[in-house]
């Protein structure tokens, strides 16, 4: 008890006694003594308590009423088979069963919220995630059940009208049949037909069945993209010291337990891949690529007639048009960093070959770029006489000192040029259709942020976007600048991404609304069945607020095309926004309930529905 005292007593800066001083008075254990001390602690809020009366315990739940909401969660079960399913580690709900389960809370507000979920052996904290939102509208019959209206007006051919039933036949009935009643993912629909029909059949044909008849349409995975094909082994490859690749890489230095970064600029032949020069400084700029340039110079003996470097602003300056002289200096192509595979590679053994370097000096900075230095060098040296298999055991030394004829010569300098000419006039046609306003926006944002772009290349790919994307960007490089939430060596080109998706973003909404007023104008013929669609749901509702708006949310939901979606989002806002504002309130967080308990829809999707439903009935401009 003293123990205890003292604890508050020196937190209320009172007079008390040191431990010691009461260990030695009661003559008790320092052990014993914080073991009892603890055990108080921990009983002390037993003895504080409220004023007024103790809170009144809800009444036990009837056990009639436990028995019928367990019968009816179990005959909702049967009739929906795969909606529900219980795992080792987890269980999966399906959407259907989540709004039934939602409705039947409603018509049992009366219970507590764990006398409901144990009636109906759901965890209590999944059904609070449930119930986050107020209560929504109890739904239809019709408006939860997800099976396919198995009449002949679905567009789904009936096998029953099949003029031959083989054992195949009968087997894809089964499966049509089956999977018009489940209402789970298709994984498990997959280990029912095996373990419950005894069908062994393999997932990719049930899938390939269920698409042929119209039932379900597999998510597609992004392939790879069609400029990636398109451009796959297109790197134009001549003779030794043709053409070469430069590059930038980070290498951390570390000298008595501190971590030093350094550069390394990497100059690599792209038809022999052989390294030719090479050159640490402290940061990836100018003097870097100049460096590294004129140290392959030297060791090869020749110029050669192009030099690729990536889009970085400090790879493209006077200083280094100037080193290169005749050299023609070419961009790598942006988001290809297949165009520098030879330098990267070089990289790669680089990163495998090399040990860490970790070394204890008393002058550790000037050291750090000397060793960083020596290591580089000596492992692009000696990488420069290993045989290479592929080459037929030469070296890459011995494979750039290959004779080259005057034609290839003259076939190689040409192609360059073309090359070169080409991004020289796509430069002067972007520097023609520029804004002056704009330019000077721009030279005055590029100054003050401190962003490089000596030949205004990325500065002229911004003045081609619309100005509120352009001044956007701006506003917001220079906020994460303030707030210090920029990568690491972001340049110039980061803004240009910035102003690019802001312009994808701001162009997309009214792209989109446009296509639906023209289409609904023109009383289009894919937009018709939807039109009439709404107004049917309308009509059979009546003045039901809440059932015509739960059936709305459904088909949202379940819309596969993006335009389908914005029809149904315009409905669902057409019927709830003439209404005061409270009921508008309490009718869009049913829509949102609604929407976020749908999980077959990704949580990007529904919270991209909920935020572009709430804008429509509460806009901004």
């Amino acid at each position: 008890m003293l123990l205890v005292a003292r604890a508050l007593e020196a937190a209320h800066e009172l007079p008390c006694s040191s431990v010691d001083r009461i260990l030695a008075v009661t003559k008790a254990s320092r052990s014993r003594a914080y073991e009892i001390k603890q055990a108080i602690e921990a009983r002390l809020p037993e003895f504080e308590r409220p004023p007024g009366r103790p809170r009144a315990e809800p009444a036990p739940t009837p056990t009639d009423a436990h028995a019928a909401l367990t019968y009816e969660v179990l005959c909702f079960v049967m009739q929906h088979p795969g909606c529900l399913q219980v795992g080792e580690q987890r269980a999966r709900y399906a959407d259907v069963y989540r709004h039934f389960v939602l409705a039947l809370r409603e018509r049992h507000a009366d219970l507590t919220v764990a006398d409901f979920a144990g009636a109906i052996a759901l965890p209590l904290g999944t059904l609070e995630d449930w119930l986050r939102s107020p209560p929504i509208a109890e739904p239809s019959i019709a408006s939860t059940t997800a099976p396919c209206d198995t009449s002949a007006t679905n567009g789904v051919p009936d096998p029953v009208h099949a003029t031959r039933h083989d054992a195949r036949q009968a087997q894809i009935e089964t499966v049509l049949a089956a999977w018009r009643m489940w209402h789970g993912s298709f994984s498990a629909f997959c280990a029912h037909l095996r373990r419950d029909h005894r069908l062994e059949l393999g997932t990719t044909l049930i899938a390939s069945i269920l698409f042929e008849y119209g039932l379900r349409v597999p998510a597609r995975r992004d392939g790879r993209s069609r400029d990636d094909e398109a451009l796959r082994k297109s790197f134009e490859i001549f003779f030794p010291g043709a053409q070469w690749v430069g590059d930038g890489k980070q290498l951390a230095v570390v000298i008595d337990g501190k971590t030093f970064h350094r550069n390394l600029e990497l100059v690599v032949d792209a038809a022999s891949a052989a390294a030719v020069g090479i050159s640490v400084r402290d940061e990836e700029d100018s003097a870097a690529v100049v460096q590294a340039f004129t140290q392959g110079v030297a060791a090869t003996g020749g110029t050669p007639l192009a030099l690729l470097l990536d889009n970085r602003p400090s790879n493209h300056t006077p200083e280094v048009d100037a080193a290169l002289d005749d050299t023609l200096r070419i961009r790598a192509t942006t988001g290809r960093a297949q165009n520098k595979a030879h330098v990267e590679g070089s990289f790669g053994l680089f990163a495998q070959k090399v040990p860490p370097i970790d070394l204890d000096t008393r002058d550790p900075d000037a050291l750090a770029t000397y060793v960083a230095r020596l290591v580089s060098t000596t492992f692009f040296r000696a990488l420069n006489r290993a045989p290479r298999r592929d080459r037929a055991g030469k070296t890459r030394a011995e494979l750039y000192e290959q004779l080259v004829t005057p034609e290839q010569y003259e076939a190689a300098r040409t192609a360059l040029r073309d090359r070169w000419r080409k991004q020289e006039l796509a430069r002067q046609t972007r520097a023609a259709r520029r804004d002056p306003v704009i330019a000077a926006l721009l030279d005055d944002a590029f100054v003050r942020l401190g962003l490089l772009d000596p030949e205004r290349h990325v500065r002229d790919a911004i003045a081609c976007y619309p100005r509120d994307a352009i001044v956007d960007a701006i506003a917001i490089f220079s906020g994460k600048r303030t707030a210090g939430t920029l990568p690491d060596g972001v340049d110039a080109r980061y803004l240009l991404g910035i102003v690019r998706n802001l312009h994808h973003r701001h162009e997309a909404e009214p792209i989109t609304e446009a296509l639906i007023r023209e289409r609904l104008s023109a009383r289009d013929r894919f937009l018709a069945p939807l039109v009439a669609e709404r107004d049917a749901i309308l009509a059979a509702n009546g003045d039901d607020l809440g059932a015509a708006l739960i059936v709305l949310v459904d088909r949202l939901v379940s819309a596969e095309r993006t335009l389908d979606r914005h029809i149904w989002l315009d409905a669902a806002a057409d019927l709830v926004a003439p209404h005061p504002p409270d009921v508008r309130i309490a009718l869009a967080k049913r829509a949102a309930r609604r929407i976020h308990t749908s999980f077959e829809l990704s949580t990007r999707d529904r919270a991209h529905l909920e935020r572009a439903l709430l804008r429509r009935l509460w806009p901004l401009t």
